[in-house]
C-alpha cells in the first residue's frame, strides 16, 4: 500500500491543534492537511474560557466559531473583597470545536477514532499499518510530562448543573474563593449558560497532581445546595490536572520534549505560566505558523523551537510569582495573594491574563507590603524558600 501524502499532519485535535487546522484551512487553502484525532470527536469534553482581551483583533475570527456564550464582563469573590469587572469573557467547548473542523475542513482533512502508533517528523504510522508521510509533523496531543521544570498544580473537576429553577446569575463567577480552602488554593468557577444551567468548577492550586473526582463532585454537589440550587441532572463531566512553571531548565526540557514530530500547544510548553491558560498562545502560535514561507519539518521545528523559546523568555517574571505562590505562601493562605492582585486595576489583570504585562504593571504587582511573609517571599525568590516539586 502507497503511503498517503500530506503537507502538514497534525496530531492530536484537541485545542493547539485544532486551531492550527483552523487557521490553515482559512488562511493557507492550498496547503494539504491532515488532522488525526484519537477519540471520535475533536475537543473532548471540555470547556475554554478566556476574557476578549485575550485574542488580537486580527486573530479573533479563529475563534468566533467556537464561541457557544459570551458575557459582557465576569465578577471574583473572596474573604475580604468582591468585585465586578467589565472586561467581556468567552466560553468554547469540545463540541463547538468539534462543529468548527468539521464545518471548514476538507472531508478528507480530518481523521477521527484513529490511533497512532509512531510518529517521526515526516511520517506518522497508525495503529492499523497505515502510513502518512507529511513535509511536516506537528504534535499538539498535549504532555506526558514536563520534564527539566518545576512548579505546582492547577486541578480541577467541572460539572454542568441542570437545575429547577434559575439559579440568579447574570456573569461569570470567574473566582468564589469564600469557599473552605483545601488542598492549596481553592476557588470555585461558575459559568451561567442559561438561567437554569450553571457550569460549576471546583479548582485548586496544589502541591501534588492527585486528583479525586469523586470527592470534588460531592463539593459541587454542596456549593449549589449553599446557595441554594436544586440540581435536576447534571450533563458534562470536565476534569483535567493542568501544570503551573516556577522554573527549569528550558534547553533540557526542549531537546527531551522535541524529538520527532514538532511539538505544538502545551506539548511545547505554550500556555501561561502561572494561570495554565492555553488559549491565547495556542491562537497566536496556530496565527504566525499560517505565515510560514516553507512549511518543511526543518523550518517547523525551527520557528517552533524559537517561539517556545521567545516564551520561555517572556515568562519570567510570571514563574516568579509561581515561585512565591507556591514556596513562599502556606497553602492555606495562597487565596491572598489572588484577592490582592484583584484589587488591581482591570487593565492590568486583562494584559496579565494576555501574558502582556508591561514593566509598569510588573512594579505594581510587586509593590507594597506582600500577600505573604516578606522573608518568605525574598527566601522564594533566592531559591530556598518550600521546595517545589518536578513537573517531569
Amino acid at each position: 500500500m502507497e503511503p498517503a501524502r500530506t503537507d502538514i499532519a497534525i496530531l492530536g485535535g484537541g485545542l493547539a491543534g485544532g486551531l492550527i487546522a483552523l487557521a490553515m484551512a482559512a488562511r493557507r487553502p492550498q496547503t494539504r492537511m491532515l488532522l488525526i484525532e484519537r477519540d471520535s470527536r475533536c475537543g473532548g469534553d471540555h470547556v475554554w474560557s478566556f476574557f476578549e482581551s485575550d485574542v488580537a483583533a486580527r486573530d479573533r475570527d479563529l475563534v468566533e466559531p467556537l464561541v457557544v456564550k459570551r458575557w459582557s464582563g465576569y465578577d471574583v469573590a473572596f474573604p475580604k473583597l468582591a468585585r465586578s469587572l467589565a472586561t467581556r469573557y468567552c466560553s468554547a467547548t469540545g463540541t463547538s470545536l468539534d462543529a468548527a473542523l468539521r464545518a471548514r475542513l476538507p472531508g478528507d482533512s480530518l481523521m477521527t477514532g484513529v490511533q497512532v502508533a509512531s510518529a517521526g517528523a515526516e511520517c506518522v504510522t497508525l495503529s492499523d499499518g497505515r502510513v502518512i508521510e507529511a513535509g511536516a509533523v506537528i504534535d499538539a496531543r498535549g504532555p506526558q510530562a514536563l520534564p527539566h521544570l518545576v512548579g505546582g498544580w492547577q486541578k480541577f473537576a467541572g460539572r454542568l448543573l441542570r437545575l429547577a429553577a434559575p439559579h440568579g446569575l447574570e456573569r461569570p463567577l470567574v473566582m468564589d474563593a469564600t469557599v473552605a480552602q483545601h488542598d492549596g488554593y481553592r476557588f470555585v468557577y461558575c459559568l451561567p449558560f442559561s438561567s437554569t444551567e450553571v457550569f460549576v468548577e471546583d479548582t485548586y492550586y496544589s502541591d501534588g497532581p492527585q486528583l479525586d473526582p469523586a470527592m470534588l463532585h460531592r463539593r459541587i454537589a454542596d456549593y449549589a445546595a449553599q446557595r441554594g440550587w436544586r440540581v435536576e441532572s447534571h450533563a458534562m463531566d470536565e476534569t483535567g490536572v493542568l501544570p503551573v512553571i516556577a522554573g527549569g531548565d528550558f534547553d533540557a526540557f526542549w531537546r527531551a520534549s522535541a524529538c520527532g514530530p514538532a511539538p505544538a500547544g502545551a506539548r511545547a510548553g505554550l500556555f501561561h505560566p502561572l494561570t495554565s491558560y492555553s488559549l491565547p498562545d495556542a491562537v497566536r502560535f496556530a496565527s504566525a505558523l499560517c505565515v510560514l514561507d516553507k512549511l518543511s519539518s526543518d523550518a517547523v521545528g525551527r520557528f517552533g523551537h524559537a517561539w517556545a523559546a521567545k516564551h520561555w523568555r517572556e515568562g519570567r517574571f510570571y514563574r516568579m510569582l509561581s515561585r512565591m505562590l507556591f514556596a513562599a505562601a502556606e497553602p492555606g493562605e495562597r487565596w491572598r495573594v489572588l484577592q490582592r492582585f484583584y484589587g488591581l486595576s482591570e487593565g492590568l489583570i486583562e494584559r496579565f491574563y494576555a501574558g502582556e504585562s508591561t514593566a509598569a504593571d510588573r512594579l505594581r504587582i510587586l509593590a507594597g507590603k506582600p500577600p505573604v511573609p516578606l522573608g518568605a517571599a525574598m527566601r522564594s525568590l533566592a531559591g530556598r524558600g518550600r521546595t517545589i516539586g518536578s513537573l517531569g
